[in-house]
Order: structure tokens, then sequence, then C-alpha cells
């Protein structure tokens, strides 16, 4: 992953490490009171731990606040007790993130938020342990095992911001866009007479003959902003979202550069960014009418871009603006609003079967067993009942274990890692060994 975007208290990129909390372990009792006589099991179970959630809000414009706080971690339920007391469930946690907030794992695209309060899973809870209770049958009416609560998830995830809104304006820096988005909503931006003024995207609400959008003012692109130049190839990935771009031009031009070739130069900038970009309808407006320069430039580029309409305002005095504003509209009205599509949720289903376990070289070249169902199985075993180890031993037969080891070549007493345990493997029984006794016995 590239290096956070960050500009003054603007924040597009962060990772954060989630954990789960885990369920709490259940609990080994058993029902003793005076003139009882067949008491029985009665401990509970373990409650189930604190899922974390992410939640897009509308109000928040920025991954800073997570930024803060980038390790989070769920709450764990409680133990259960005896007398059938079942242990309390963790409180889930919800993190806020800005609508617009791509949720990348591995590389991988999982969750993309754009609806305020849309909630998603980032990382469960682990299941609650069983208590003894749970396993009384007709044929053990008193079992002498329990269960451990089970861990909760743990991974890191990658958060990538791209602000929403309906038009964005661009532009070489010093065009007046921040001007005309304070001219045309109640959005404040800084403004000033020098380059590179605006320093993160700015919002605001645009509403005009009864009708609403969201504009954003993109900071100044400069010549070679796709390939890192300036401060506009950190928020180009803004405009993506965009449904129109207006391209502001100043008739002073920029630098050396003239105000006709700099609608050449942004226009390939847009496209050497993403051809994405180059596909969202563009609307050019010659600004700053004021200027004696403004007239004469307005002509050239309608000489030159005959096929496009442009305009010429002043977004200071507000000159020509809603007339830029009615064709916003018209073209608004031509692009339809993009669906959003659940990225965890594929269009076309795909079923895949997880093998129960698999192998792979460990530490000192000990063998180590992987597979969610036998790790989970693992984590969750009482060790210091000897029942819960004897149960355990039976699943590892029944799910057929014993005989892909010794398939692998693993004989009796040879050493076996699951779940970052080690053990002495033996075709009768198992035990967990102490990392002491593996290095003696390598030696």
């Amino acid at each position: 992953m590239s290096e956070p975007s960050r500009t003054g208290s603007f924040l597009d990129r962060v990772k954060i490490f989630v954990k789960a909390g885990s369920g709490g372990d259940g609990c080994l009792s058993f029902r003793r009171e005076k003139f009882v006589e067949f008491g029985g099991p009665n401990g509970g179970n373990g409650g189930r731990g604190g899922s974390v959630y992410l939640r897009a809000e509308r109000n928040m414009t920025t991954l800073l606040e997570i930024s803060y706080n980038p390790h989070i971690e769920g709450r764990n339920g409680s133990n259960g007790k005896g007398s059938l007391k079942d242990g309390s469930a963790g409180e889930d946690m919800y993190i806020r993130v800005p609508c617009g907030t791509i949720v990348r794992r591995s590389g991988e695209v999982v969750a993309d938020l754009v609806d305020d309060q849309q909630l998603w899973l980032a990382a469960q809870g682990g299941r609650g342990g069983l208590g003894n209770t749970a396993f009384k049958t007709k044929f053990d009416t008193a079992p002498h095992h329990s269960e451990k609560g089970e861990p909760g998830e743990e991974l890191e995830l990658d958060l990538e911001l791209k602000i929403l809104a309906d038009v964005g304006f661009v532009g070489f820096p010093n065009a007046g866009k921040s001007t005309l988005l304070s001219s045309v909503s109640a959005a404040r931006p800084k403004i000033a007479d020098y380059p590179f003024t605006t320093l993160n995207p700015n919002l605001g609400m645009v509403y005009y003959k009864k009708r609403s959008f969201v504009a954003a003012d993109i900071p100044g692109l400069i010549e070679g902003a796709s390939e890192g130049r300036g401060l506009g190839h950190n928020f180009l990935k803004h405009i993506e979202r965009t449904r129109v771009i207006v391209h502001l031009v100043d008739p002073m031009g920029f630098k050396e550069l003239g105000p006709v070739e700099s609608v050449k130069v942004i226009a390939d900038e847009l496209k050497s960014f993403s051809p994405k970009l180059a596909r969202i309808p563009r609307i050019i407006a010659v600004n700053k009418s004021d200027l004696p320069e403004a007239e004469e430039v307005y002509k050239l580029i309608r000489a030159k871009y005959k096929s496009r309409k442009i305009f010429i305002i002043s977004a200071a005095t507000g000159a020509g603006t809603a007339k830029l504003l009615d064709e916003v509209i018209r073209v608004l009205d031509t692009v339809p609003v993009a669906v959003k599509k659940d990225a965890d949720r594929p269009a076309v289903a795909v079923h895949s079967v997880e093998p129960l376990f698999s192998f792979k070289p460990g530490e000192n070249g000990i063998l180590e067993v992987c597979g969610k169902a036998v790790v989970r199985k693992v984590l969750m075993t009482q060790f210091s009942q000897a029942e819960s180890v004897l149960r355990l031993r039976k699943y590892f037969k029944t799910v057929g274990l014993d005989k892909a080891l010794a398939k692998n070549g693993v004989q009796e007493g040879d050493s076996v890692i699951i779940a970052g345990r080690t053990f002495e493997w033996s075709y009768a029984s198992v035990s967990e060994i102490p990392e002491r006794s593996i290095s003696r016995r390598k030696r």
C-alpha cells in the first residue's frame, strides 16, 4: 500500500487493524444441593464476542478520526457460570467512516460504503463456548467437559476515501474553483489570490431552480499531475465518482502555459489518470469575465472546440453562472446515478468448498495442520479437562486427520503443530507438549 495521503487535516487513506471480541468460556459445573439426589450438570454457556462494524456517515469528510485509533478491538463475551447462567455477550463496536469509503483486504475490494448509515461487518465476534449442560445426553448424563470461547476474527483492512459529489470543479491553480463553489453554495472554502490556496477537497450543496446537487472543489491540477506532480494527483481519484466535470479556465493561463493550451493539458491529465475520467461529461467555462483578456480567450476556445458548449462566467460577481448551472442540470439529467454494488455480494454466486484441513511445513521442519474448522476446534478445547481432550481426539479421527497425517509420513511420537500449539502425535491419544521438550528431542 502506498503512503497515506495526508494534507492538513484531510486524510483519505489509512490502514486499520481490527480484532473482534472472543467468546466467553463455557462453565463446567454440577448442581449440588442438599436432599437433591440427582443434581446433574448446570454449567452455562459463554457469551458471544462483540463484532466490529464500519458505519458510513454523511457528516464525515475525512478518515483522520479513525487514523488516531487504528487498532480496534471488540469486547469479549463473559464466561458462563453455574446454575445455568449464560455469560453476557460482548458489545458490538461501530466505527464511523465517511460516505464514499472503499474497504480493501489484501488488495481486494470487499466493501464500498456510499450510503448514509450503511453498515458493513468488518470482523465477526467469536462464538461463546458451550457449558457442560449442553453436552448432556441420555448416554452421558454427567459430562465433565466444556468449551473455551471462540477467538474473534482478526484482520488488517485498508480504507480509501473517494468523496461523493455530483459535480467536480477542476482546473489549474488559481482558476477560481473555490470562488465558484462559494458563490453557488453555502460552502466557505479558503479563497486567496495565490495558487494552491485549496489544499483539501471542499464540498458544497447547490440549490438551483428547485434542484439540488453536491459540488466538489478539487485542488488545482498541473501538468504531470497524473504522474504525481503537484497536489492535484492526490485528489484526482475523488473526481472518479462525479457525474459531471466543470473545467474552469483562467484567461491569464498558468505560468508559461496559455489558457487555450491548458484545456487540452487538463483533459490529458484526466485521461492519463483513469480512462473513466475521460468518459465523464466535461463542461468548459472561462472564468474571470471581468478581465479584458477573458473575451478573447473565450472566442479562441470556442473556435478550437466547436463541438462543445463553452461558457464565460465570473465566479466573483456571479455573471454567467446561471447559464452554466442550467447546463450542469441538463447534463446531470442525462447521466444516470451509478447503482451501488455490494462488493461482498458478487453478481454470480460462486460456491466453493474449503477442505477441512491441509498441511504445510512449520517451524523447525514440523508439519503444521491448517484449516478453519480444525483450528477452531483446537482453540475451543479445554486442555485442562481430560474429557475435552478425548473429545478432540475423536474429532480428529472422525474427520480423517489421523489417516491424512499417516499418509504424510507422521509417525507415532512425531510433533505436529495445530493452531499455534505443538502436539506429540499418537494414534491412540493426543497430548500437547511444551516447546522445551521439542528442542531437547531435536538435539
